[in-house]
């Protein structure tokens, strides 16, 4: 068993009962927060609803994610035009998935789009991410009848790339699989400040393995921490920013022991309920006090808690059929 192969699809499969993160538009308020002169984070109220980013330069403004619909595109334009004066010429994807692709289509025809190219190689089907992407909608699916085409990324790399806005030089790393096949991570060095998508969140929130598995993204992590040794703070594709370090050090802790306990239960021939049963919940009890410090009112904690847990057993389901796959199939 290798435990490395990357599906060619994100897994439709959810666990009984389960509660994934609602990311539907409706009530989406996005917050800018001044990380430093023309750089902004856009926080999404209320979380974990998604976040976006915009960097500006002396000669031209980037974009992190376009939104999961033509409409929050143009919010996020609109914001945009009111930070900065500078020209919108870059967007970037951090993932390919709909939440953060699917405003693509509105934004301006000479805004260059850049993602991976793994990425972009994974933009083939929209009609299946929609259904995959429906389930966080919770009864909104219907917005996503304005999205009738997924604008691909017009520029693509492989591991590493740089814009140039004037100033300031934007870093576009993809360090490897994570929760997909082209995580694509948007550093500013001269803040050690980077916008991480789906692959890096506050240290303590449960991440999501939907086209992959642990090995490989301990390993992505483990690259990104030594290419990038000054990073200070992260803006994740959802939930509050954090430390960088910090949120790859725990990551890398959960993935491994996640891996060791479903490896050891697929071994045993334990089935799913058993290898859930099985396997440590981080999140069984609380949240990490730190993480429960910066989300606010108890409503708030108790939501993360809630989402946290489910996307645990997700994490466990999707690893164990993974495994079971390639032992199958080995």
């Amino acid at each position: 068993m290798t435990t490395h192969h990357i599906p060619e699809r994100e897994i439709a499969e959810r666990p009984a009962a389960y509660n994934g993160p609602n990311l539907s538009p409706v009530g989406l308020k996005l917050v800018p927060r001044q990380l430093a002169d023309g750089v902004h984070a856009l926080m999404a109220v209320p979380a974990p609803k998604d976040n976006n980013g915009l960097i500006a330069g002396r000669d031209a403004a980037l974009v992190v994610d376009a939104g999961i619909t033509p409409d929050v595109s143009r919010t996020i334009q609109s914001l945009a035009a009111e930070l900065t004066d500078r020209p919108l010429r870059y967007l970037v994807n951090t993932t390919y998935h709909g939440d953060h692709t699917f405003g693509n289509l509105a934004f301006p025809a000479e805004t260059v789009i850049i993602s991976s190219r793994a990425n972009r190689d994974n933009m083939t089907d929209l009609g299946y991410e929609k259904q995959v992407r429906s389930g966080n909608m919770y009864g909104d699916e219907a917005l996503f009848d304005a999205v009738t085409t997924w604008r691909l990324p017009d520029l693509v790399f492989d591991s590493f790339a740089e814009v140039d806005l004037g100033g300031r030089t934007v870093q576009l790393w993809h360090f490897g699989p994570g929760n997909g096949p082209g995580d694509t991570v948007v550093h500013v060095p001269d803040i050690g400040t980077a916008w991480t998508g789906n692959l890096l969140c506050h240290a303590g929130i449960a991440h999501m393995l939907l086209q992959g598995g642990p090995a490989p993204y301990a390993a992505t992590l483990r690259a990104m921490k030594a290419a990038l040794p000054d990073l200070r703070t992260i803006v994740p594709g959802h939930g509050p920013c954090g430390d960088g370090h910090a949120a790859i050090d725990t990551l890398i802790s959960y993935l491994e022991r996640l891996h060791e306990e479903v490896h050891a239960a697929t071994q045993q021939g334990r089935t799913l309920e058993e290898t859930t049963a099985a396997c440590t919940d981080p999140w069984a009890d609380r949240l990490d006090p730190a993480l429960a410090s910066v989300l606010g009112p108890p409503q708030a904690q108790d939501a993360m808690l809630h989402l946290c847990r489910n996307l645990h057993r997700l994490n466990i389901l999707t690893t164990y059929r993974l495994y079971t796959t390639e032992a199958s199939a080995g």
